[in-house]
């Protein structure tokens, strides 16, 4: 009975910690090469299914051959990985002819030009049909193997 309880204090005391703002939720402005940001995922709380739209490059980003290392995380509150989304669907994009993007192709490692997609995470632990318990978890995007956004958002069965 302890430890349910020492479980449950150590979630709400991380939960209260993790800044109100977190980046992707807020306005985000451009940091130089590499930059983009994370748009509100959708829907919030979700079940089983969740959408996270995501820019790559800042507004003045017009070179068609500029690419970006693109990973993006899903990650619990113990910082473990959870999931690795797919890329759902180019909504605006600027990219090379080069590259060829699939519509269920991991967003891990990936190389995307500047523009506008949409990551799709099915509710799923990584590597398997178990679907993620109910909770707060992390949508964390790395762009050049800088942080550029992190998003908090919530599973309810």
């Amino acid at each position: 009975m302890f430890h349910r309880w020492a479980a449950l204090v150590l979630v709400l005391a991380l939960w209260a910690m993790t800044p109100k703002n977190a980046a992707g939720q807020g306005k985000n402005t451009p940091r130089g090469h590499g930059a983009g940001s994370l748009g509100k995922g959708y829907p919030n709380p979700f079940n089983p299914e969740h959408h996270t739209p995501f820019t790559v490059g800042d507004s003045t980003c017009t070179d068609v051959g500029e690419q970006h290392v693109v990973t993006i995380q899903i990650k619990n509150v113990l910082a473990q990985l959870v999931a690795i989304p797919v890329l759902e669907g180019v909504r605006t994009a600027v990219s090379s002819p080069t590259v060829s993007l699939d519509s269920r192709t991991p967003v891990s490692g990936l190389r995307l030009g500047c523009g506008k997609y949409l990551a799709y995470w099915d509710g799923n632990v990584m590597g398997t049909t178990k679907e993620a318990a109910s909770g707060i978890y992390l949508v964390v995007l790395t762009i050049d193997g800088q942080p550029a956004g992190t998003q908090r958002i919530f599973n309810r069965k």
